[in-house]
């Protein structure tokens, strides 16, 4: 009878959990229509465009700095969601950021999955590396609950403390990056080692791709229902690949993704982020269906208008130098950034991540250049 009663505790608990994330669900997709991000993303051009930073939560900010010793270790951090929320939501009251972004890591999943993940001071991401059948076999079908569920609870804590105008995104990585560390075992130049993995056994490769595609939908989908308003994909590593393997590791998984997200929420916000991909940008945004794309500091911004704003949103794309050198240099950047893409449907950002040693007051300086 004590075990009847649990379980049925339980199925009322599970129960009570899916009516109150589908009411967030329904409160934050009435409520998305006034934030700007959101806006751009179906389409609209903003006069004074949205802005948030790639890394805007991080080590070029004293507060965060105070809190990561407070936490220990990195991935300690990210999986408090009190300490994780609060990390978020320092540089938007900072600097009125339009969008947060979760505090997390792109490497949870392969955590979750079942794979030994690590952060050490000074040398980066450790994992154990993934290198054969017997490695990929031994992935879970699923994510953890245990690994998953602080994160699901930051994106719920940041939801209920910011402001209706401010949007706030998930993210993962993409298939393909995260398979670099997972095969790797930490970073890499050039990411060599997936790339012969790939070569050698192809078979085996897109297994894991899969698992990650099948694994990313789920944890999406789960932001999102927690109230996350957009998600975006991190394929940092797309420029590594050629055309055709770009197609097959790049495109297709994320594409995979896009569908798979919406198919659990229609009309889901997902903005892609294949860095490095200049040449492969255009068959991205029309074969993955994403809602925009982000452009690194290559990409020539009078292509992206021409290409690729006339199709989607474009996000980017200041050199993070730029923004670390201030002054002149950084108006100019900021100023061909709003001449070259401020007529279209365009979410002001960075390239790629704001750098740890980029002085606060160059980033109030690019903000109030752009707001003007």
């Amino acid at each position: 009878m004590l075990t009847d009663r649990h379980e049925s505790n339980q199925r009322f608990k599970k129960h009570n959990r899916f009516l109150e994330e589908s009411l967030m669900q329904e409160a934050g997709s009435a409520g998305a229509v006034g934030k700007k991000l959101v806006r751009v993303l179906t389409g609209k051009h903003e006069a004074v465009p949205p802005v948030w930073l790639m890394r805007q939560a991080g080590r070029y900010l004293p507060e965060y700095r105070a809190l990561r010793q407070q936490a220990g270790g990195f991935l300690d951090l990210c999986l408090n969601p009190e300490l994780a929320a609060e990390v978020t939501l320092q540089p938007v009251r900072r600097f009125g950021f339009d969008a947060a972004i979760l505090f997390s890591d792109i490497l949870i999943v392969p955590l979750a999955l079942g794979r030994k993940v690590e952060f050490l001071a000074g040398e980066g991401p450790k994992l154990e590396p993934l290198v054969d059948a017997a490695g990929l076999a031994a992935l879970r079908d699923s994510l953890d609950e245990r690994v998953v569920a602080p994160v699901y609870e930051t994106v719920r804590l940041v939801k209920g403390r910011l402001g209706n105008s401010t949007a706030l995104i998930g993210f993962c990585g993409a298939p393909w990056t995260v398979a670099t560390y997972m095969v790797a075992g930490e970073g890499t130049s050039d990411q060599a080692p997936a790339r012969k993995f790939a070569y050698y056994d192809a078979e085996d490769f897109q297994r894991l791709i899969d698992r990650l595609a099948q694994a990313s939908i789920e944890y999406l989908t789960a932001q999102l229902r927690a109230g996350a308003d957009v998600v975006q994909v991190f394929d940092t590593w797309a420029g590594v690949l050629s055309p055709e393997q770009f197609y097959r590791w790049c495109v297709a998984p994320t594409q995979k993704i896009v569908e798979g997200v919406r198919k659990a929420i229609p009309g889901a916000k997902v903005i892609g982020f294949p860095r490095g991909a200049t040449a492969m940008a255009l068959p991205y945004v029309e074969m993955t269906g994403v809602s925009a794309i982000g452009v690194d500091w290559t990409f020539p911004r009078m292509i992206a208008r021409e290409i690729l704003q006339r199709r989607v949103p474009v996000q980017g794309n200041v050199d993070p130098l730029a923004l670390l050198a201030g002054g002149p240099a950084l108006d100019r950047e900021v100023d061909d950034v709003m001449k070259e893409l401020g007529g279209g449907p365009l979410i002001f950002n960075l390239g790629h991540g704001i750098l740890p040693e980029t002085p606060i007051a160059n980033v109030e300086r690019m903000l109030k250049r752009v707001r003007g």
